[in-house]
C-alpha cells in the first residue's frame, strides 16, 4: 500500500497525519500521531493565545479540524503515546477509534486555568469514556492513564504507532461504502447541540473572568493558581 503524508492544523500546531490508501483506489484511514512534545506545545498556544475575545475565534477553528476528522467517511485512528491533555484529548476523541499505549495518558486541565471546554467535547467525552469518568476528568481535572482509557472504553487498543497502522492497513482491506455508510449512521446518533443560551453564557463567563487571567499568570509563573471564583 502506498503512504502518503497531509497535514492539518490544531490551534497554530502542525499535527501529522499518516494515510493508508488501499490498491483499488480512494480506500483511506488516517492515522494521527499523538505524542506528549506536540501536545504539550499545543496546549501552550491555547493558554497563551486565549483572551476572551479572541477564545471563540480560536475555539472555532480548533473544532473545525475536529469537525472534519470526524466527518471524513473513511475511519481516522489517533495513535497516542504520551500524554494527550486538552487539545490532545480533543484531536483524539474527534478520531474513530484510539491506540494507545498503557502509559499514555488523557485529560481536560481546564478546571487547572480556568478556562472552559466547548459543549462538543463534553459530549464526546462522556459518550466515549461513560458519564462518570467524564466528570472526574472534566470537574476534578483528573487525569486518566492508557490502561485505564482501555478499561473504560475510550480507547480501542493497547499500542502505539506501529499497532495503529497495521490495524489501519487491516482496515483498508475492508469494504469502503460499507464503513462510510455505518459511520455516517454512527456519526447520526450524536444528538444535535442546540447553542443553549445559559451553556454559551457559562463559555463567556470562564474565558472573560479573573480566574481565567489568574490561572494563565501562575501557569507562566509555574505556580499554583488561587482561584475566587470571579
Amino acid at each position: 500500500m502506498a503512504e502518503y503524508e497531509a497535514n492539518g492544523v490544531v490551534a497554530g500546531e502542525v499535527v501529522s497525519a499518516r494515510m493508508v490508501r488501499g490498491e483499488r483506489g480512494d480506500r483511506a484511514e488516517a492515522v494521527v500521531r499523538a505524542s506528549e512534545p506536540r501536545y504539550q506545545r499545543a496546549n501552550d498556544v491555547l493558554v497563551v493565545a486565549y483572551d476572551g475575545e479572541s477564545a471563540r475565534t480560536l475555539a472555532g477553528l480548533l473544532q473545525g479540524v475536529l469537525d472534519r476528522l470526524r466527518d471524513v467517511s473513511f475511519p481516522t485512528i489517533a495513535a497516542i503515546d504520551g500524554a494527550a491533555l486538552g487539545a490532545g484529548s480533543q484531536l483524539a476523541i474527534a478520531c474513530d477509534l484510539r491506540v494507545a499505549a498503557a502509559d499514555a495518558s488523557f485529560g481536560v486541565p481546564a478546571a487547572k486555568l480556568g478556562l472552559m471546554v466547548n459543549h462538543w467535547t463534553v459530549q464526546r467525552i462522556a459518550t466515549l469514556a461513560g458519564p462518570s469518568m467524564a466528570r472526574a476528568i472534566l470537574l476534578t481535572a483528573e487525569v486518566v492513564s492508557g490502561a485505564d482509557a482501555l478499561r473504560v472504553g475510550l480507547v480501542n487498543r493497547q499500542g502505539s504507532l506501529p499497532e495503529a497502522l497495521e490495524w489501519a492497513e487491516q482496515i483498508a482491506k475492508l469494504a469502503p461504502l460499507t464503513i462510510a455508510g455505518h459511520k455516517l449512521m454512527l456519526n447520526r446518533l450524536e444528538p444535535s447541540l442546540d447553542n443553549f443560551a445559559d451553556v454559551a453564557a457559562a463559555f463567556d463567563r470562564a474565558w472573560n473572568s479573573n480566574d481565567f487571567a489568574e490561572g494563565i499568570d501562575a501557569f507562566r509563573s509555574r505556580r499554583t493558581p488561587v482561584f475566587r471564583g470571579e
